[in-house]
């Protein structure tokens, strides 16, 4: 667990992050070099799932080598799916990050949500329902793991 004080804000005692992949992890199916990483820093320090339609195939041969879950979703709910799995994990010990609509109710569910502003752009819920919006995932992933860079944008 990290333990993340900050100021006038909340006191985060984060064990858990859950990523969309295509829009955010992933582009195209496929996860960067520095995104890669950026990914192996973050599942030292946080129990990480990837949640996923795999709409190109891709996910489980991208994230083989890494320390992970990969969850595909199998309902025909995605946004409702996503949220139960931040409950199941317990809301107040977990980050979420994502870019789409069907990641609103995610985002609204996770203590610390963060919205993606790819290449895909992103939808004005999913901004709308995130405490922060970044250009990159490795900026997002970052906050995490450089914990001061969160005290500095969202303290009081």
């Amino acid at each position: 667990m990290q333990q993340i004080v900050i100021p006038n804000y909340a006191v985060l005692e984060l064990t858990h992050v859950v990523l969309d992949y295509n829009g955010t992890l992933a582009g195209n199916g496929i996860v960067s070099e520095k995104t890669r990483q950026t990914l192996s820093r973050l599942t030292e320090r946080y129990q990480v799932y990837v949640i996923t339609a795999d709409t190109f195939g891709t996910v489980q041969k991208e994230l083989e080598a890494f320390n992970l879950e990969v969850i595909i979703l199998s309902s025909s709910d995605h946004t409702r799916e996503k949220a139960q799995l931040i409950q199941r994990l317990g809301a107040a010990q977990t980050a979420a990050m994502g870019n789409g609509n069907n990641d609103r109710l995610m985002l609204e569910s996770a203590v610390l949500s963060i919205a993606l502003m790819g290449s895909e752009g992103c939808a004005g819920e999913a901004m709308q329902a995130a405490d922060i919006l970044c250009s990159s995932i490795r900026d997002a992933m970052e906050l995490l793991i450089y914990p001061k860079r969160l005290v500095a944008t969202l303290r009081r």
